[in-house]
């Protein structure tokens, strides 16, 4: 005969929803759950109509289901849903953020560049989730092995300005024998502007005068990007 408060079997069914996502984690391991139980897991509780779960369903059918989606919102965006306070959109964006920092640790490991896209590996998660347009380069050696990345400028969403001198003194300094221009297109647009085309014209006249190689002008938009090198624009 079991006593009152002797641990019993109950299934999962049978837990208030409440409970189901950590319960779930520790039975069944991490990758069991589904997106809305992580983040139902973060923010603790829900409101007084919604669990947890629903809450986080919402939040998530809000923004189509997208994590990427999800990532971009702000403080201020997340806290507009009834049962988000700003620490619990505080816990959301610190989790997204650590999520999008492993990746970029992973990519740190691609030190050797022989396409775009392993350029495109390198820088972004530094443009993941950016809605202002940033300026960065990558320096290379010879033997097109990456030695730093840098950021030259932030821009508001309508641009960014990227000081030649500041980007040549950068890879003097750092002994380059090339580089790889990149910045972001916070509209989702990849294509180049008039602008950008005339910026990469300029840089490389002044790379060869320094005898630096522009290898390649990277524009990234969302998870895609447009590549000069690619597209013969070089």
């Amino acid at each position: 005969m079991s006593l009152p408060y002797e641990s019993q079997n109950i299934s999962i069914k049978q837990w208030n929803e409440e409970d189901r996502p950590r319960e779930k984690l520790m039975l069944q391991g991490r990758r069991s759950l589904t997106d809305a139980e992580l983040i139902a897991i973060l923010i603790g509780s829900g409101n007084k109509n919604e669990t947890a779960v629903e809450l986080s369903k919402r939040i998530l059918s809000a923004q189509s289901n997208n994590l990427n989606h999800l990532a971009k919102l702000s403080v201020q965006e997340l806290s507009a849903f009834k049962g988000i306070g700003e620490a619990k959109a505080i816990s959301i964006i610190a989790a997204l953020e650590l999520g999008r920092r492993r990746k970029e640790e992973a990519e740190e490991q691609k030190s050797k560049i022989g396409h775009s896209k392993d350029a495109f590996s390198i820088l972004g998660p530094y443009f993941a989730d950016l809605n202002h347009e940033e300026f960065w380069i990558i320096l290379l050696n010879r033997a097109n092995t990456v030695l730093s990345k840098h950021l030259i400028s932030k821009g508001g969403q309508a641009g960014t300005i990227a000081d030649p001198k500041i980007i040549f003194q950068t890879a003097i300094s750092h002994h380059a024998a090339s580089l790889i221009l990149a910045h972001n297109h916070p509209s989702g647009n990849a294509a180049p502007s008039q602008a950008d085309k005339d910026l990469t014209q300029k840089l490389i006249s002044a790379a060869r005068l320094l005898d630096l190689s522009i290898l390649d002008h990277l524009i990234f938009a969302n998870r895609a990007y447009f590549s000069f090198a690619d597209e013969g624009l070089l």
